[in-house]
């Protein structure tokens, strides 16, 4: 087999990437197949040819393309993520989550450097996460916790968020979903806590103070919701859903408390975070 230089080698797949950025995937697969017909181990080509045929919605090439990928290269997470995504649209969760856990014991577990082999340390050592590649495989259980919830399997959604949770902090949505499905299984002071816990520590995530108010309403609270959603206006005058819920819920209980005072009518104050 004619083997191809390592420049003309990149320079096919960064042309493949290009036609398939702009849309021309069938010039982009006749470069990325150049590629693989002299050079079967590029796995950065499967990896593009996985993306075009899950674009085309091909899917069991798709699947394919990726598995080769982590044939040839197990630690690719990229490819082991789009893995998992098509498994989850093809109702496969089981083989989703297989793959999905596989790749994330790659990320989080490598062999020490050669020296420290030389030296008989060779077992596998816990490195220090990449906070990009732990958005994703956040993302993933994102996903998959918002399908178990769909189906009313909420022991298995609470468990993604709170994943969701420990591998992106900033995913403040998933926390709230949580507490949604403590609420869901009945673990109502459970709900509240986190729901306070959230706003106390993210003062300016005003849906954290709007799903408390709606918590407090679902179980007859109405003066503690109305009190969270004036708040979340007096500080987002613009907020819809607390406009809204508040609105509603003074409809419906004829219950009404005098408004908070916004920013802009405390000059020189600041509201407390309570």
């Amino acid at each position: 087999m004619e083997t191809l230089s390592k420049a003309r080698e990149n320079d096919l797949i960064n042309r493949g990437k290009m036609y398939c950025e702009s849309g021309d995937l069938q010039k982009a697969l006749t470069c990325l197949n150049e590629v693989i017909e002299h050079n079967p181990k590029s796995y950065d080509a499967f990896y593009i040819i996985g993306n075009i045929f899950h674009q085309n919605g091909d899917i069991e090439k798709a699947v394919k393309a990726f598995s080769k990928v982590l044939e040839l290269e197990p630690g690719h997470t990229d490819a082991a993520i789009g893995l998992s995504v098509l498994y989850n649209d093809i109702g496969k969760y089981k083989e989703a989550q297989e793959v999905f856990e596989r790749a994330h014991e790659k990320v989080k577990t490598t062999r020490k450097n050669n020296v420290e082999h030389l030296l008989g340390q060779s077992s596998p050592v816990k490195m220090s996460s990449d906070p990009h590649i732990n958005k994703k495989f956040a993302y993933k259980h994102y996903e998959l916790a918002d399908l178990y919830m769909s189906y009313g399997r909420y022991d298995e959604a609470l468990i993604e968020y709170n994943k969701t949770v420990a591998l992106d902090p900033n995913n403040l949505e998933a926390g709230i979903k949580s507490c949604k499905v403590y609420a869901k299984k009945g673990f109502i002071s459970k709900a509240l806590d986190e729901l306070r816990r959230l706003k106390v520590e993210n003062p300016s995530y005003y849906p954290a103070r709007v799903a408390l108010g709606v918590l407090y309403f679902g179980h007859g609270k109405v003066i503690e919701a109305q009190t969270e959603w004036q708040k979340t206006l007096a500080l987002d005058p613009d907020n819809e859903e607390a406009k809204m819920y508040l609105a509603m819920s003074e409809s419906a209980t004829e219950t009404k408390l005098e408004p908070i005072p916004t920013l802009e009518d405390t000059p020189g104050s600041r509201l407390g975070g309570s």
